[in-house]
């Protein structure tokens, strides 16, 4: 099988997905814009070969860099990133070269917020009210329907890049005034805590895998208030998330990838509200957080099943695992020192993180893990008390 992974040194632990394919004796054959030199041993070890392309984001490029492959080392069989900013490059690969996957026709879906909202209503979910920030007229017809706060965001973004929260005329008029070179969505805002449906799917379509993660924070406060972060995962996962989360999976026709779906638990019903679906696995180290959840191998797991179609795991879900970061101009309480010392059993991973993550996901971040979620609090607390 020859697989081309782009973008194969971004982010660092995803050379992981490359040495396990390689293990199985996949031809990993990578495109990214670090010369190859740059590479941990691990990856170079890893790969076949390697096209360096300092402007990856020119796509005849790119398109050139697999016509090298398919001419030296025969037809391409998978093309994959597992990473937001490559979706739409990836799709179009897969069109023309034929490759099995999520094609051209299909990938605004998973990548534009409004027809996000059509396949979650497909799929007998609720949503939040939204429309594309048109004309002036029509925007101010969407504040009457919906009234403040409202959010606005690039319909075709990641994260929390662009968006901001609109309160009253005031910030509206701001709004309006201000050249934009992408089209926004607006949304009525809901109060309510952000949880995910996390997972795998095979290549029949079929969860193989699947978690939910809750977050302590919301992304709008920790962006406007530059805010440190954490996240843990469920070790029982609740009805209504599941039932939503297999839906939606099913609406959107996911094959053979990774999910991360987020939804909002409203304050008031604690009712759910689909928010997004990303094709990828969930950001930051959360591909780790699978794997100490679970004292299993996802990155195994999805090799596995790319080249034999099987994924062979038992997991049980006997960790909640927790994502707990810190952002340097925070005055804590505690040194990492102390951190460590206190809770050394329980830490199983902590490293700096790269420079795109810092906004949201802090500059350095500590893995816990533990049976029981008063644990996992109580290390969240140690660590982000401040002084």
């Amino acid at each position: 099988m020859n697989f081309v992974f782009l973008s194969p040194h971004f982010p660092a632990h995803y050379y992981l997905f490359c040495t396990h394919l390689k293990n199985l004796g996949v031809n990993v054959l990578g495109i990214g814009d670090a010369p190859y030199h740059t590479l941990t041993p691990a990856l170079q070890a890893a790969l076949t070969d390697y096209y360096y392309l300092p402007e990856m984001e020119k796509y005849d490029q790119v398109l050139r860099a697999c016509g090298y492959f398919t001419h030296r080392y025969g037809k391409i069989e998978r093309i994959e990133s597992h990473n937001e900013h490559w979706l739409e490059i990836e799709a179009q690969l897969r069109t023309d070269f034929n490759v099995f996957g999520v094609q051209s026709d299909a990938i605004q879906d998973v990548k534009c917020k409004s027809r996000m909202k059509g396949k979650f209503r497909q799929a007998q979910l609720n949503v939040a009210r939204g429309v594309i920030a048109g004309s002036r007229e029509q925007i101010l017809a969407f504040v009457r329907e919906v009234g403040y706060p409202l959010v606005a965001k690039p319909d075709n973004g990641v994260g929390g890049a662009g968006a901001c929260r609109l309160d009253n005329d005031s910030d509206l008029e701001s709004f309006l005034q201000q050249q934009r070179s992408v089209p926004y969505f607006l949304e009525e805002f809901v109060s309510g805590k952000i949880c995910s449906f996390d997972g795998l799917v095979n290549r029949e379509g079929e969860i193989v895998f699947y978690t939910v993660h809750q977050n302590c924070d919301n992304l709008m406060e920790i962006l406007h208030d530059d805010l440190h972060t954490a996240y843990y995962s469920l070790r029982q996962i609740p009805d209504d998330m599941r039932e939503a989360g297999w839906r939606a999976v099913q609406s959107f026709g996911l094959r053979e990838r990774f999910f991360h779906m987020e939804f909002f638990r409203t304050d008031n019903a604690q009712k759910l509200v689909a928010l997004e679906m990303n094709m990828r696995p969930p950001g930051g180290l959360t591909m780790h957080m699978f794997n100490y959840a679970n004292d299993i191998d996802l990155y195994q797991q999805w090799a596995n099943m790319v080249a034999t179609g099987q994924f062979t795991a038992d997991y049980a879900r006997p960790y909640h695992c927790a994502y707990i970061s810190r952002k340097r101009n925070k005055p804590y309480l505690h040194s990492h020192e102390e951190i460590l010392a206190r809770y050394q059993p329980w830490i199983v991973h902590h490293t700096e993180m790269a420079p795109l993550f810092w906004p949201v996901m802090g500059h350095y971040a500590y893995l816990a893990r533990a049976s029981g979620l008063e644990q996992i609090l109580a290390i969240k607390q140690f660590i982000h008390q401040l002084a």
